[in-house]
């Protein structure tokens, strides 16, 4: 493996772990947010939004470097193709959610509306597509992972990928049936981590 590689797969592998800290670092401090009635994205508004809005975009570039990385050390083979483009998918939603923010909703910023926005910007209508792309692409990569993995008769591998993809499914559907957000991020919590561990993994097993 090059340097080059290896400094690639070694930003996907850092890519999940910081964006969850980051939110977690930041439910935790800001003022007016509450994890269960506000979706992370909101995270982006208000005087210190910018961070939220750092941390999208950074971890997202990290993304996206990864999955050229994963290009290298993938193909040929299962995955070798359809891993790369679903984790560069992941990556460019992460970018997508940080350029394009959210409106106000549900009381936060403190001193907006206490509900969801009578009407959505056009930045808001743009922001809505990222968390969709992003999450849709990391569960099509679970399939497509396990896929290879279970060609390589790595059965572990197997069991995890495709208990994070129902995991995924379940939170994120009890978050809505809920109104409760904090499923929905420990859903992305699992396959964000996911994702870095298969990067990692391959990381290692290519050196």
């Amino acid at each position: 493996m090059t340097k080059t590689t290896k400094n690639l797969l070694t930003a996907g592998v850092i890519a999940g772990p910081l964006f969850v800290i980051t939110v977690l670092i930041q439910e935790l401090t800001r003022e007016g947010f509450d994890p269960k009635k506000h979706p992370l994205s909101l995270l982006s508004l208000g005087d210190l939004g910018w961070l939220q809005i750092t941390n999208f975009v950074l971890c997202g570039v990290l993304a996206f470097a990864s999955a050229f990385g994963m290009r290298r050390v993938l193909s040929p083979g299962r995955a070798g193709t359809w891993g790369p483009i679903l984790i560069g998918v992941y990556g460019i939603g992460l970018i997508w959610g940080g350029v394009f923010v959210a409106d106000p909703a549900f009381g936060y910023p403190i001193g907006t509306p206490d509900s969801a926005p009578a009407e959505l910007s056009w930045h808001g209508i743009l922001h809505g597509i990222a968390p969709a792309a992003a999450s849709l692409a990391l569960m099509a990569a679970c399939v497509v992972f396990a896929r290879r993995f279970a060609a390589e008769g790595k059965r572990g591998w197997v069991i995890y990928s495709i208990a994070v993809l129902v995991a995924e499914v379940v939170l994120t559907s009890a978050s809505f049936a809920l109104a409760d957000y904090r499923l929905m991020f420990a859903g992305g919590v699992i396959i964000w981590t996911w994702i870095a561990a298969v990067t990692a993994h391959y990381r290692k097993v290519s050196a």
